[in-house]
């Protein structure tokens, strides 16, 4: 009996002696939780993880790029295109029945570029030789809207144009300032370069007005080595802040792709034409009559010159304003309501800017003695088509 109480006694003992063991150790084991997922050796993981948020870039445009890029559109234009039945064209066809001029096939053209946004009305800065002579013109968003434009007007001097579409919801870009920007500044071009789809690219701003290029009339270029290429004209050259310093508008190329010298033409000068065309259907312009000529120094040392900035006037228009101010040929402008006249194509951009109708003093150099002219402005005549 008592050898039974004392296995007892022990058993009891061992029972209890594990229990404490139990309660002291178990605490701490892992236990799973509703909803997830434990597995030996790995912590306790939730069943929805939390992604973080991509950290910034550096050295990154995204930002930039993503501001701008819904505010450039692709525009497609068509024109038809008159050709002649081969027939009309054959000696003996003629001999027969005669010279038929009216009898002609018509044919469709077909040309792409590109355009920015610049008011939520819809207004869309382009490129003039991009519309030039279209019949009809076609606007794809980058959201993939597609819509008709209708022409508002057209600079030819300046190679800008502006269109309009009827779509709801549009994105407009943000004006830059372009009289702020400097050399060596980062720039992004965003066009539709060989119809590829839109596209951007990276380059400094080289140079600062560029003139003299005989590309269009009115030149006062930002010069870029982002690639520009064919599809490119009427884009946006924006900044780091995705705000548009110009619209991306002619390449320097001997093969026809770009070689790292690209034009702009500034948000300035586009804005000014822009807001003229809105108002007036054309651009507004003051014009005196005169053509002029630069001082180079063979013509400096040849009329006895000291000095090597103005514009020397080589015709005056007769009963032009400037004819009608006394103005003859040999006189060199010297500067206009104040401001100088370094060379021919400043004296152009200073006289554009007058307000037909009103007065403007010009300082003159004739036979070595200054006189002041006042010149009652008229209005630039359109260019002819």
């Amino acid at each position: 009996m008592r050898r039974l109480w004392l296995l007892f006694a022990q058993a009891v003992t061992i029972v209890l002696a594990l229990y404490f063991v139990y309660s002291a150790v178990g605490r701490d084991l892992p236990r799973a939780r509703p909803g997830t997922v434990q597995q030996l050796g790995t912590a306790t993981q939730p069943a929805a993880a939390t992604v973080a948020a991509p950290a910034p870039t550096p050295g990154s445009f995204r930002s930039a790029a993503s501001r701008a890029m819904p505010a450039v559109v692709n525009i497609l234009t068509s024109k038809a295109v008159q050709r002649k039945h081969p027939l009309l064209r054959d000696p003996y066809f003629k001999r027969f029945f005669g010279d038929r001029e009216g009898e002609e096939e018509a044919d469709d053209q077909n040309s792409l570029g590109s355009g920015v946004i610049v008011s939520t009305d819809g207004y869309i800065l382009t490129n003039f030789h991009v519309v030039e002579g279209a019949d009809e013109i076609e606007v794809v968003l980058a959201d993939g809207r597609k819509g008709a434009a209708r022409l508002v007007g057209t600079d030819p001097e300046t190679d800008l144009a502006v269109i309009k579409i009827d779509l709801d919801k549009l994105p407009a870009i943000v004006l830059g300032h372009a009289d702020q920007a400097k050399v060596g500044d980062v720039v992004l071009a965003i066009g539709n370069p060989f119809g590829v789809g839109q596209t951007v690219t990276m380059g400094i701003i080289s140079a600062l007005g560029r003139n003299n290029l005989h590309i269009n009339h009115f030149e006062n270029f930002i010069q870029t080595d982002a690639a520009i290429n064919f599809g490119n004209s009427g884009g946006a050259l924006i900044d780091t802040n995705g705000n548009l310093l110009g619209i991306n508008s002619a390449i320097y190329s001997q093969t026809g792709g770009s070689v790292g010298i690209g034009f702009a033409i500034p948000v300035t000068t586009a804005k000014t034409v822009m807001e003229s065309i809105i108002k007036s259907g054309h651009v507004v312009r003051g014009w005196i009559g005169v053509e002029s000529q630069e001082i180079t120094p063979e013509l400096a040392q040849s009329f006895g010159l000291q000095r090597d900035s103005g514009a020397i006037i080589a015709g005056v228009v007769r009963n032009g304003p400037a004819d009608k101010a006394g103005m003859k040929p040999g006189d060199i402008l010297l500067d206009v309501d104040g401001k100088p006249v370094r060379d021919t194509t400043e004296m152009l951009n200073l006289i554009a800017q007058l307000e037909p109708g009103g007065k403007s003093t010009m300082r003159v150099l004739r036979k070595n003695r200054e006189a002041q002219l006042a010149v009652t402005v008229g209005k630039r005549p359109l260019p002819k088509k």
